[in-house]
C-alpha cells in the first residue's frame, strides 16, 4: 500500500489549490513541511507571506517617509525570504508551487484580511498556517481575528501550532475526528479522510459534556444520558464510513470532567492522549442537541491546541 495519497484521492474529491500563509518563524516552517505529502500531481500549491504596512508598526509622524519606505523593503524581503525558504521544502517533490508576497500596505486591513482575501482570490480549497497562540505576525489565529478566519473563509484550515512537538511524518499516521451530532461533521470526516493514507490509524470520537454550569435548566443527568444517545447515533454513522477501509479504525465516547471543563479542553487532551498527529473538527455543524459544534468550540479549540488542527468547512453539494 502506498504511503502517499494519490493524485486522484486529492485532486477529484476537492483537494485542488492548497494555500500555504508563512513568515520567517520556524512555526512556518514547520507548516509547510507538514503539508507537503498533499502536494501530488494535479494538486496546486501557492506559498503566500504578508509584507507588513510599516506605517500600522510605529507611531504616526515618528518616522520621515524615506525612513518608512527603508522598513517597506526590509519587511518586503523578509517576506520575500519567507516563501522562498518554503518553497525549498517542496523542491523534492514534483508539484506545482508558485509563491505570493501580499504587501498590506496596498491591500490595507488587517493580517487576516489579506490572507482571507488572497485565498478567495485564488479559490483555494485549503489554507494552512503555522500558528504561535501568543506572539508572531501569524497571531491571526487568537480572539476576534481566528472568529474571523473561521468564520470568513470559505475553504478549510488547518493550524500547525508552533507547540506542536511531534515528528512530521510523510503523511499523519494518527487522525482524530472530533464529531457532533450532526450530518456535519459527518461530511467533515470524510473531508478529512482525503488527508489519510491507508497505513493511517483513524478514531473517532463524540464529546459527552457532563460539566455542570449554572445556567443549564435541564438536570446534567438527563443532559448526560441524550448526549450518550446522540454520540452513539453519530459514531455507528462514522463506524459506517469506515467500514470499507483497511486502516484501523476505532471510535469512542469521552467525557468532560464535571467542573471547571468543557468540550475544546476535552478535544485537546484526548489529542494528546491518543498521541494523534491531525485533529479534524467541522466549523458549522446544525443546531440541535450537540449544538457546542457550532459558534466558538471550533475557535476555542484552535487556540488551546497543540497538536494539528484542521477546521472542515461543509463543501459545495455536501449532503449535509
Amino acid at each position: 500500500m502506498s504511503a502517499t495519497p494519490s493524485a486522484d484521492s486529492a485532486s477529484s474529491h476537492g483537494i485542488k489549490r492548497i494555500l500555504i500563509a508563512v513568515d520567517s518563524s520556524s512555526a512556518a516552517a514547520r507548516a509547510a513541511a507538514y503539508i507537503r505529502y498533499m502536494a501530488v500531481p494535479g494538486v496546486r500549491v501557492r506559498i503566500v507571506s504578508v509584507a507588513e504596512n510599516p506605517a500600522v508598526l510605529v507611531p504616526l509622524g515618528s518616522l520621515a517617509d524615506a525612513e518608512l519606505q527603508t522598513i517597506r523593503r526590509e519587511l518586503f524581503h523578509d517576506a520575500s525570504e519567507a516563501v522562498a525558504n518554503a518553497k525549498e521544502i517542496f523542491a523534492p517533490l514534483d508539484a506545482e508551487v508558485d509563491v505570493e508576497v501580499l504587501e498590506r500596505s496596498r491591500r490595507g486591513g488587517y493580517t487576516a484580511n489579506t490572507l482571507i482575501d488572497a485565498a478567495t482570490e485564488w479559490q483555494a480549497d485549503l489554507v494552512v498556517v503555522g500558528a504561535r497562540h501568543h506572539h508572531g505576525l501569524l497571531r491571526w489565529v487568537e480572539g476576534t481575528v481566528s472568529e474571523s478566519v473561521t468564520t470568513q473563509a470559505s475553504c478549510s484550515v488547518i493550524i500547525v501550532p508552533a507547540s506542536y512537538e511531534g515528528e512530521i511524518h510523510p503523511f499523519p499516521r494518527r487522525i482524530l475526528f472530533a464529531l457532533d451530532g450532526s450530518q456535519a461533521s459527518l461530511d467533515a470526516l470524510r473531508f478529512g479522510l482525503l488527508f489519510a493514507t491507508p497505513e493511517s490509524s483513524l478514531r473517532a470520537v463524540y464529546v459527552v459534556d457532563r460539566a455542570v454550569r449554572l445556567t443549564d435548566l435541564i438536570p446534567i443527568h438527563v443532559l448526560e444520558d441524550a448526549f450518550k444517545d446522540e454520540g452513539n447515533t453519530i459514531l455507528a454513522a462514522a463506524a459506517r464510513v469506515f467500514a470499507n477501509l483497511a486502516n484501523h479504525v476505532e471510535t469512542g465516547l469521552v467525557k468532560t470532567k464535571r467542573t471547571g471543563d468543557d468540550v475544546p479542553h476535552t478535544i485537546v487532551r484526548e489529542a494528546r492522549r491518543w498521541h494523534a498527529d491531525l485533529v479534524v473538527v467541522g466549523t458549522h455543524g446544525r443546531r440541535g442537541l450537540a449544538r457546542w459544534f457550532l459558534g466558538s468550540v471550533a475557535d476555542r479549540t484552535a487556540r488551546i491546541t497543540d497538536t494539528p488542527l484542521l477546521l472542515a468547512r461543509p463543501r459545495p453539494n455536501s449532503s449535509s
